[in-house]
């Protein structure tokens, strides 16, 4: 095992940024390498694998309407100490979690399945055979370091996992990390029954910041970024405010149901495919045929945060990271005010989101910014901090929401990848 940790070491700034501390990292795998012998006996030849989660720095509920995003890799990952099996059972042990056993020699849907981790092992097994590449038995153990119920995409990563392992150990990495997030994402939607995007995986598998258009939503393009935000003095820093998320599915599912409402009146399925000028010119009409404010505010915030989207990556293309900032907040006022997804309209008594906003601006003044991060409502706030206040902003947050709130992010410049 202390081979394998020379092994990676040196991969160690690429996966968790210039601040990892290398002893922690070596005990975490050492620990996952050990947790793999007590589940599945000594073996030869271990592999060892790294997904990490995402962070979206802007689109804010715009891809399921086809709109555009800024994502980013981050330093929180999901690792996996992985053996070959000589059959087609594919055995899954996650920290925490009872294990997975499929046997991948048949992949049709099983309903008993839906919403489980079998149903992602399944689907993604089928993927590939689907496009007529190989998949085998394995077993895995994993860990996890991506925080649940931060917006941080803790089950896309263990799906990209899942296919990079199949990608690696049975094709010879044959397919790019954009289709693997597409194979997650199938995986998703017709194994597990959730019809989710496509931002998520893409984000945990692609490696550092990227800009995402979903126009075509089969093939969406993706511009590489490369930003460090410690070259411009900031830190990024997720905040949870211990928000409860229970009962909030009706409220994110209104949203997109609400912007292809207002669509629909331009006779168009998604807003993708209306313009700003053509909405304000429409809006006295429109208020009288769709009669919801609401969904007619939220889809102005569709409108104006894609153009803002393509600013932001241009400002971040040029190096022009004080108008990149300027995007960032005027992306989580136009979530605050037009998409309304700070706090939950049928519960507006619990707003931890609107008091971790308000609380930074006072401290940040106008040395930082600070938006709503992810899906809203409950959850996660993200800030840009300088360093010379990083110290105290950590403090005066987990003061406020508990002990280890904050959460200090770097950006990871690797893909999804097997390590050794």
């Amino acid at each position: 095992m202390e081979e394998n940790m020379k092994d990676i070491s040196h991969l160690y700034e690429g996966l968790y940024g210039k601040n990892y501390n290398k002893e922690d990292m070596d005990a975490r795998f050492e620990h996952l390498l050990k947790e793999h012998e007590k589940e599945f006996g000594k073996k030869d030849n271990v592999a060892l694998f790294s997904t990490a989660g995402r962070t979206e720095l802007a689109g804010n509920h715009t891809d399921h309407n086809l709109g555009l995003v800024i994502t980013g890799t981050i330093n929180l990952d999901t690792i996996a100490a992985v053996s070959l099996r000589a059959d087609s059972r594919v055995i899954l042990k996650s920290e925490g979690f009872p294990v997975d056993d499929v046997d991948i020699s048949d992949l049709s849907i099983k309903e008993e399945e839906k919403n489980t981790t079998s149903s992602l092992i399944r689907g993604i097994a089928d993927a590939f055979t689907k496009r007529g590449l190989k998949v085998g038995g394995f077993e895995a153990n994993t860990t996890t370091r991506v925080l649940k119920g931060s917006g941080l995409s803790s089950s896309a990563a263990i799906e990209v996992l899942i296919a990079e392992i199949f990608n690696n150990l049975f094709n010879n990495d044959a397919l790019s990390p954009i289709e693997l997030a597409k194979i997650s994402q199938y995986a998703e939607n017709v194994y597990f029954g959730k019809p989710s995007g496509l931002m998520d995986q893409i984000g945990c598998a692609n490696g550092g910041i990227v800009g995402i258009d979903f126009e075509d939503a089969k093939n969406p393009k993706v511009k590489a970024l490369d930003v460090n935000f410690k070259d411009y003095g900031y830190n990024l820093v997720i905040v949870d405010t211990k928000g409860n998320h229970a009962d909030l599915t009706h409220e994110y599912a209104a949203v997109p149901t609400e912007m292809k409402r207002v669509a629909a009146y331009f006779g168009k399925s998604v807003l993708r495919d209306v313009s700003l000028n053509e909405f304000i010119k429409a809006l006295p009409e429109a208020r009288k045929a769709v009669n919801n404010d609401r969904a007619l505010l939220r889809a102005y915030h569709y409108l104006t945060e894609n153009q803002r989207v393509n600013d932001m990556l241009e400002a971040l293309e040029n190096k022009d990271f004080d108008s990149y900032l300027k995007g960032v907040q005027e992306s989580g006022n136009s979530s605050f005010r037009f998409l309304q997804n700070v706090y939950a309209a049928s519960a507006p008594q619990e707003q931890g989101l609107s008091i971790g906003i308000a609380i930074s601006e006072a401290i940040l003044k106008d040395k930082g910014v600070v938006r709503v991060h992810g899906g809203g409502f409950a959850g996660t706030i993200q800030a840009y901090v300088p360093d010379d206040i990083l110290d105290e902003y950590i403090t005066q947050m987990d003061n406020l929401f508990g002990k280890g709130a904050s959460t200090l992010l770097s950006i990871r410049s690797l893909p999804t990848c097997r390590l050794c």
